[in-house]
């Protein structure tokens, strides 16, 4: 019997899919679109409900359960988040999770792929590349440079792709998520934090997605830390421009929270404290540069006026 074919001529493959936030969403139906089966383990086993998804109810802190889940998987990526924007919640989730599926990869002979964030970068004053400074302590920063050294001690190979910001489809709970794109799509006014004229990099999730899938597929690539496929940076005003122009909205007026007001109400929220921890990367300018990992993996970023249509696009399905 002839094995199934994917896109490009190339065999069709099985993959694993931790959690179905916009990440892990996004990656399923990538994988699947290019004829790869993949299974999505999620605690509710949601997911895409479509052909060569196989949506599993199954809990990271199961290890038996990861193991028959990840039995043939050529990758896993791991796409989980902690159940609270929290450094405790964070420290107290995320690393025994983690050793789980890099135990259970590891013994289905599966690379996993992690999508990362900036936090962990060191000197995020100046422009951030793949070989900068990982070492920032403390907080939320503290736990991904604490993930980061795990996986570089793991037996099991991994490979982190790094994103900045996110926006596109399914980004709710972002900077330039709902508290932006709505807004725009309303024709109200919004309130950043921060300053609205500092540059700052944004990264469309579909690119973060096909980085990640990229690199699950070069060994050669593994064992070190990506960028995903970023575009200019841009101010907090011109990515809220970008979205009404795809909107065919007039641009919104846009003002900021200053930081010292943010920790004032830090006093008596601990949800704007978790927040204020970020406030460094929205005061100055915050740049994360990708061309190294775009030449490794052989990728672009999508052109930001295409990326603003999709995410646009998306809304206004949810509206509807």
């Amino acid at each position: 019997m002839s094995q199934p074919v994917a896109s490009g001529g190339q065999p069709s493959r099985l993959y694993a899919v931790t959690g179905a936030g916009p990440v892990g969403w996004t990656v399923a139906e990538q994988l699947a679109t290019a004829g790869h089966r993949v299974r999505i383990l999620t605690r509710s086993g949601s997911g895409p409900t479509r052909p060569l998804v196989e949506k599993m109810s199954i809990d990271v802190s199961d290890p038996a359960r990861l193991g028959e889940a990840f039995h043939g998987a050529a990758a896993v990526f791991h796409c989980i988040h902690a159940s609270r924007y929290n450094a405790g919640v964070w420290a107290r989730e995320l690393p025994g999770a983690e050793q789980n599926v890099l135990a259970a990869a590891g013994a289905a002979g599966a690379v996993v792929v992690f999508p990362e964030s900036l936090y962990s970068y060191s000197a995020p004053e100046r422009p951030m590349t793949e070989e900068g400074p990982r070492e920032a302590q403390g907080g939320k920063r503290g736990v991904r440079t604490a993930l980061l050294k795990a996986r570089a001690a793991s037996a099991t190979d991994t490979v982190s792709v790094v994103a900045s910001d996110f926006f596109g489809p399914r980004v709710r709970g972002a900077h330039s998520g709902e508290r932006m794109v709505k807004p725009v799509l309303a024709g109200k006014s919004l309130m950043v934090i921060g300053r609205t004229d500092q540059p700052h990099s944004f990264t469309y999730v579909p690119d973060l997605a096909a980085a990640m899938i990229a690199a699950a597929d070069k060994p050669q690539v593994w064992n070190r830390v990506w960028h995903a496929p970023t575009g200019p940076a841009l101010t907090q005003r011109e990515i809220a421009g970008a979205f009404a122009t795809a909107a065919g909205a007039r641009a919104p007026r846009v003002t900021a929270l200053p930081g010292w007001v943010l920790r004032t109400m830090g006093v008596f929220s601990a949800d704007m404290r978790e927040l204020a921890e970020t406030l460094y990367q929205f005061q100055r300018p915050f740049v994360m540069k990708s061309a190294a990992s775009q030449a490794a993996l052989g990728l672009a970023p999508t052109p930001l006026h295409e990326a603003a249509a999709a995410t646009v696009a998306w809304w206004g399905d949810q509206g509807r």
